[in-house]
C-alpha cells in the first residue's frame, strides 16, 4: 500500500519533543539543509534519534512564520504569493518527517516510539494552526472564488480547488466554538494512533509462537527451519520462533502438519492485541470510532465514512458497500465450494473432525496438489529474491517504460537490509533513486508499503526518492531468500506504487506522484501485478536458483490453472475486512461499542458474510490499515481500484501487451500525472469509457471467462 500523507502542506510530520532536555539546533543537525547527497537522499550515516527532536521543532516553527508571513501579506492574494508560497513552505520539516515516519515504520526503536508518543498531539495542534488560520482562509478562498478569471491552466485551477477543499474539509468554515471541538478531537486522534500502532507491534512481537520441540514444526523446509531457528536466536531464546505477519492466517499454517500447532498460531495471531495487557487495542478503537463520528457530524456528515468518502472516487459508503455486499453471494458460493473439497479430503483421510480456520491454508494446499499437482515447495526455488528483482519487476518496468536500475552501493542506508538503485528513464538520464527493505523484522511493522524520502516536483526542482518496505521471511545466513507465489506478486504491487511516484512529471508537491483519491492510489499498483504472470516476464525470472534452468513449461501451466485456486476464500476474507471497516465507520455518534467481538460478529452477520471457516483478513484489534495506516472507511479501495486494474489490463491485451507504445500511453496518461484532474475523467480518457467490473469478477473466477 501507499502510505498516506498526513499533512499536505508540510509533507507528514509529528513535532518531536522527548521528556528530556531539548537538544539545540544548530547548522550542524543532519536535518538543517538539503542533503548533498546524490538526489537529496537521507545522509543515514550522519542521522541519529537525537537529531529528530530539535530538526522537528525548528522546522514546525519555520513554518509557522511562513504561512504568518502568507497570510498577513499586504498585498492582493494571487496564485503565486498565497498558493506557490505554501507549496514551498515548511522545507525543513517536511525533510525530516519523511526519515521520522519511514524509520517509526520500518526500523524504530523505543526511543522513536516515545517521541511519537509524546508528540501526537502537537501534529495535530500545528496542523489546525495551518488549516483553522482564518485570514489564510480567505486568501485562499478569494482565489477560490475567482479561479475562472484569473487566466490559470487548468492545472492551476484544479490545484487551487484542490487547495480549498483541503481547508474546507479541514475545519476552515466550522465556528469558533467547532473548531475549537475539532482541535481537541484531533489532538485526541493522533495520540490515539499513535498508541494504536505501538501497541500493535508489541503485541505482534510478542504474539510470535516459541516452539522447543522441532518435532512440532514438522511440514517446514530446512531452510524455514533455519529462518525460525535464527529468529529464535534474535531473541535470545532457545528453539524456534515463528513471528506473526499483519494478517489473521499465516503463512506456515499451510505447512505445518501439526494441527495443534497450527490452531496455536491462529490463535496466536487473532487475539494478539486482545489479551487485557498493555498491548490489548480494544479500547483504542472503540474510542478512535467514536471520536470519528463526532469529527464527521461536526462537518455535517451523518459518519465518518461519508466524511472520508466525499473525497473519493466512491464518493458515498453506499457506493462502496455496494460495490462489496454485490460480491458476498459469488464469493461466499465459492468459499463453501472451496471448504467442502477440504472437508472431504479431510474425512477421505479419516480425520474426523470438523475443518476449522487453521486448517483452511494447510488443507487449501493438499487439495491443491492434488487437484493441480502444484505445491508451494516445487515453485519456491524459482523465485529467488534477487533474480525476480532484477529479471522480472525491472525486466517489466524496462519493457514497459524504458527504465534502468543501477545498484548504488555508496548511498547510506538505515539498515543493512536495504538495497538503493539509481533508475534512469529512456534517455538514459538519471530519474531518482529506489531503496528497496524486504525483510521482516521485530523493529518493524507488518504488511508491505511504498513512500517517499523525497517527492520528485517541477516546482521545488527535485527528483523522487523512493522506498519499499516488506515483510518476507529472511533467510538463514547462507541461505538464499527464496519467495512464496504471494511474495512475487507483492514485490510488483509496491513497485507499481514505486513507478507511481517515480515517473511522475508534476510540478506541484500537493498533486505529485501518489497523492491522489485512496481508491485511485491502488490502481497503479495493483495494474502492476498482472505483469508477474505475463509470459515474456514470467520467464524472464522463473528460473531454479541452482541451475538457472527456467521454470518448466508444465509447472507454469500449473501456476495458470491455480490462479482462480481459492478464490472464494481470498475475496471472501477481504470483502469482509472491508465491511468490517465500513460498520465501524458508519457508526454514527453515540456511546462506546461495549464489545468489539459482538460487534464485529454482528456486522458481519448483518453484511451476510460470517462464514466461521473464513475470518475477516484483519480482524478489529490488528486492523492496522483503518486505526494507523490511513485507511480508515477506505480499506474498499483495494476492491475499488481492482476493478480499474483489471479493466486497464484487458485494454493492454486488446491492443497488443507489454509494448513500450502501450507502457507510454499509460505513463503518460496516469502514472505521470499524479493527482492533477478527476481520476474518473483520467481514467476514461486512457481507456475510452468508463470501468467494467467484468475482468474482474472473471480474474477472480467468480463468474465464467477468461482463466
Amino acid at each position: 500500500m501507499a502510505r498516506l500523507r498526513l499533512v499536505a502542506i508540510a509533507g507528514t510530520a509529528f513535532l518531536c519533543a522527548c521528556g528530556r532536555a531539548p537538544v539545540k539546533f544548530t547548522d550542524q543537525n543532519p536535518f538543517a539543509a538539503a542533503s548533498t547527497l546524490p538526489y537529496q537522499a537521507p545522509p543515514f550515516d550522519r542521522i541519529h534519534d537525537a537529531d529528530y527532536q530539535p530538526a522537528i521543532e525548528e522546522g514546525m516553527r519555520q513554518q509557522i512564520a511562513e504561512v504568518h508571513a502568507i497570510a498577513t501579506d499586504t498585498a492582493a492574494p494571487t496564485f503565486d504569493n498565497t498558493i506557490i508560497a505554501l507549496e514551498k513552505s515548511g522545507a525543513l520539516l517536511r525533510r525530516v518527517a519523511k526519515v521520522f515516519f519511514a524509520l517509526t515504520q520500518s526500523n524504530t526503536d523505543d526511543t522513536l516510539q516515545q517521541v511519537q508518543t509524546d508528540e501526537a498531539p502537537k501534529l495535530a495542534a500545528h496542523n489546525d494552526a495551518i488549516y483553522l488560520n482564518d485570514t489564510l482562509f480567505r486568501r485562499i478562498k478569494s482565489l477560490y472564488d475567482r479561479r475562472a478569471s484569473l487566466g490559470l491552466d487548468s492545472i492551476k485551477q484544479f490545484l487551487v480547488t484542490r487547495y480549498y477543499k483541503d481547508f474546507v474539509r479541514s475545519g476552515a468554515l466550522l465556528s469558533d466554538s467547532d473548531k475549537a471541538k475539532l482541535r481537541e478531537l484531533n489532538k485526541e486522534e493522533a495520540t490515539l494512533t499513535t498508541d494504536f500502532q505501538k501497541r500493535l507491534l508489541a503485541a505482534t512481537k510478542a504474539g510470535a509462537v516459541h516452539v522447543t520441540d522441532s518435532t512440532r514444526l514438522a511440514g517446514l523446509s530446512p531452510a524455514e527451519l533455519a529462518a525460525s531457528h535464527e529468529a529464535a536466536a534474535g531473541r535470545k531464546v532457545a528453539g524456534w520462533v515463528l513471528p506473526l505477519q499483519n494478517t489473521t492466517q499465516q503463512p506456515a499454517q499451510a505447512e505445518l502438519t501439526d494441527r495443534g500447532v497450527r490452531q496455536q498460531l491462529f490463535e496466536a495471531s487473532t487475539t494478539r492485541a486482545e489479551k487485557g495487557d498493555s498491548n490489548d487495542t480494544r479500547q483504542v478503537i472503540t474510542r478512535l470510532a467514536q471520536l470519528r463520528a463526532e469529527k464527521a457530524r461536526l462537518f455535517g456528515f451523518p459518519s465518518w465514512a461519508a466524511y472520508v468518502l466525499d473525497d473519493q472516487m466512491a464518493k458515498t459508503p453506499a457506493h462502496a458497500i455496494k460495490l462489496l455486499t454485490d460480491m458476498v453471494p459469488a464469493s461466499v458460493a465459492k468459499a463453501a465450494s472451496e471448504q467442502a473439497d477440504m472437508q472431504a479430503l479431510i474425512d477421505r483421510q479419516h480425520g474426523g473432525f470438523k475443518l476449522q480456520p487453521w486448517d483452511w491454508q494447510y488443507y487449501a494446499e493438499q487439495v491443491r496438489k492434488a487437484k493441480y499437482d502444484l505445491d508451494e515447495s516445487q515453485i519456491k526455488p524459482y523465485f529467488q529474491l534477487d533474480t525476480v528483482l532484477q529479471d522480472g519487476v525491472f525486466y517489466a518496468a524496462n519493457q514497459l517504460y524504458g527504465l534502468t536500475f543501477k545498484e548504488r552501493h555508496d548511498i547510506p542506508v538505515y539498515h543493512p537490509d536495504v538495497r538503493v538503485f539509481e533508475v534512469f528513464g529512456p534517455d538514459g538520464k538519471a530519474i531518482g533513486l529506489w531503496y528497496c527493505d524486504y525483510f521482516k523484522r521485530d523493529a518493524k511493522s507488518g504488511g508491505a508499503w511504498e513512500d517517499t524520502f523525497v517527492d520528485g516536483t517541477g516546482l521545488l526542482g527535485t527528483h523522487p526518492v523512493v522506498f519499499n518496505v516488506g515483510n518476507f521471511t529472511k533467510p538463514a545466513p547462507g541461505q538464499p531468500a527464496l519467495l512464496t507465489w504471494d511474495n512475487v506478486t507483492t514485490m510488483f504491487h509496491e513497485f507499481g506504487h514505486a513507478l507511481h511516484a517515480l515517473l511522475t512529471t508534476v510540478d506541484y508537491p500537493r498533486l505529485a506522484g501518489t497523492n491522489v483519491p485512496t481508491d485511485f492510489v491502488e490502481f497503479p499498483s495493483q495494474f502492476n501485478e498482472n505483469w508477474a504472470l505475463y509470459p515474456a516476464v514470467f520467464s524472464h525470472f522463473a528460473k531454479h536458483y541452482q541451475t538457472g534452468e527456467p521454470m518448466p513449461q508444465a509447472l507454469v501451466d500449473k501456476i495458470k490453472r491455480t490462479k482462480t485456486f481459492d478464490q472464494g476464500f481470498a475475496t471472501t476474507e477481504y470483502v469482509a475486512a472491508a465491511l468490517l471497516d465500513m460498520a465501524w465507520h458508519t457508526l454514527p455518534t453515540g456511546p462506546l461499542v461495549a464489545n468489539v467481538d459482538s460487534f464485529e460478529t454482528a456486522a458481519l452477520t448483518g453484511f451476510h458474510i460470517a462464514v466461521p471457516a473464513v475470518p475477516p483478513r484483519y480482524r478489529s484489534t490488528y486492523f492496522a490499515h483503518i486505526w494507523g495506516g490511513g485507511y480508515s472507511a477506505n480499506y474498499y479501495a483495494y476492491m475499488w481500484a481492482e476493478v480499474l486494474d483489471h479493466d486497464a489490463f484487458a485494454w493492454f491485451t486488446e491492443h497488443g501487451g507489454l509494448t513500450r507504445a502501450n507502457g507510454k500511453r499509460f505513463s503518460d496518461m496516469i502514472l505521470s500525472r499524479g493527482g492533477t484532474g478527476d481520476m474518473a475523467v483520467m481514467y476514461r480518457a486512457f481507456r475510452g469509457r468508463d470501468p467494467s467490473v467484468q475482468p474482474l469478477l472473471e480474474a477472480r473466477g467468480l463468474v465464467g471467462g477468461r482463466k
